[in-house]
This record gives structure tokens, sequence and C-alpha cells, in this order.
């Protein structure tokens, strides 16, 4: 079981040795994580997430940005949260990057687009509609936001290893959270209704607020990254009972991501071995 972020907070600053690389936002250090990172959006998440691992260990907290790091496969992994939005996920992608982290999952909650979606419905993203702000200063428009297919197809075998029903498809990653679940309240709720008409015509599966910032920044530092969201079922509000908070809040998921890891550090080692 792990300890209390605060003890561990408090533990970590007693040994902890500050270096030149420390990164301003999220506190960490090169040798801090992994190259394998889970990036859920709620900072509360990563504990739940870090249970998986093997000796896991909290390693910072700052601002929106909570890490812990342990290992899967004898390898050494991590999860930060990113907080809410493509700001602060290319804030955190951006520095990740610079202490060694290559390979990215988004690990989180989105509402589902697709008629017949269930509550608790896994998906598994290809790619993303770039409906933000932020990726615009990285990427022309016309530059699209793709997950990486390896992490697409581990990803993909192990929903369907662990029996949870998926979509495989493209997101929305957006920026008004309010825009999305409650467009007719809007001063543009024709354009919203229309456009949101647009997406589910076009086949995209689910509507959430990062991956399409984590998906051009891997692009740009020739990284890695993929995405596996619990979705809600449209029109049908936040789940009150047990069961379906559980779902709500990334179980299925979370696991689905860890398994993927899993199976990407094998093949990694294999193709290492020759």
């Amino acid at each position: 079981m792990l300890r209390t972020a605060q003890l561990d907070i408090k533990h970590w600053g007693k040994q902890r040795t500050k270096q030149m690389t420390l990164q301003y936002h999220l506190q960490l250090n090169e040798g801090d994580v992994g190259r394998y990172v889970l990036l859920p959006g709620d900072p509360a998440r990563c504990a739940r997430i870090a249970e998986y691992f093997d000796e896991p260990q909290f390693i910072a907290q700052n601002r929106e940005y909570t890490t812990f790091s342990g290992y899967l496969n004898g390898e050494k992994v991590s999860v930060t949260s990113t907080g809410i939005g493509c700001p602060s996920t290319a804030i955190a992608v951006e520095e990740l990057i610079k202490i060694g982290a290559d390979t990215f999952i988004r690990v989180g909650t989105s509402g589902g687009i697709q008629p017949g979606t269930q509550t608790g419905d896994i998906a598994i993203v290809t790619g993303a509609i770039r409906d933000e702000g932020t990726t615009r200063q990285y990427l022309p428009i016309e530059f699209p936001a793709l997950a990486d297919p390896e992490i697409v197809l581990a990803l993909q075998q192990s929903a369907l290893g662990l029996g949870f029903p998926f979509r495989v498809g493209v997101t929305h990653s957006k920026d008004s959270f309010y825009g999305e679940v409650e467009p007719d309240r809007q001063p543009l709720s024709s354009q919203l209704t229309q456009r949101w008409q647009a997406w589910r015509a076009g086949g995209a599966i689910c509507s959430e607020m990062e991956a399409s910032a984590l998906f051009i920044l891997a692009s740009l530092h020739s990284k890695r990254a993929g995405g596996v969201m619990t979705m809600v079922a449209e029109n049908e509000g936040l789940p009150t009972d047990q069961e379906g908070e559980k779902l709500f809040h990334g179980d299925r998921a979370i696991r689905t991501a860890i398994d993927g890891v899993k199976r990407l550090i094998e093949k990694d080692q294999q193709t290492a071995t020759g």
C-alpha cells in the first residue's frame, strides 16, 4: 500500500537533492521519472494508478502536477497529472520530455459521442480533433494530431484481454467543458450544437480536453503518445451509484493503460535485445 501523500512529501523533501535540471512547473529532475509516463488529468488519480506499480514512490507535487514513480516488468515507469486542458498538459509533456520521458499514455474520462455508448465503455483514441487553442501555437491547424500506432495496438490488445467493452477512434479535444455539456445556455448554442453533430457524423467517439496537445507535442519531439479514456454516455450525467462512480473515475481505463504499458515494455525489450 502507498503511504499518504503528506508523509511521502515530508520524507522525500529530506532526501531529494535539487539539481540544475529541475523543471520549473513539475519540480522534477532527470532520473525522477521513467521513459513511460501515464498522464491522468486529476492529481488524486495518480496515487490510484501508482498502486499498480511495483515499489511505488511519491516524487513531487506542485500546482496541478503530482508525480509518482515505480516499476512495471522491471522497467521504471511514472504517472504525472496534467490538470485540466491543453495548456497545462503541454507544460507537463514539454518538461517530461526534457528529463527523459518518451512514451506517454493519457488516462482519464471523456464524454461519449456515438449512439449506443454505455457509461464505462473504453475509448482507445487514434487521433484528436484540435478544437482548442494551445496546439495552434505549435503547428498549423491543418497538421493532424495522431496517436502512435504501437500504443493504439497495445491498448486495444489490453482491452480485449481484460474483456472491457471499447471503441477505437478519434477524440474531440476542446477548451470549454460546459460548452460541451451545457451548450443550450451558451450564447453560441446553435454553433456548438452544429459542431457536435459534425463530430458525431464524422465518427468521433469521445470528447475530452487534453489529447490533442499530447499528440502534437509527441509529433514535434518524435515521441510516442496514445490515450485511453472511460466514456460517460451522452445525456446520462455523472454516475450516482458506487459501481458507476468506479467506472467514471477510470478503473477500466487505468487497468487497460497499465496492461498496455507492460506490453510496450515487453516489445521494447525484445527489440533492444535483437
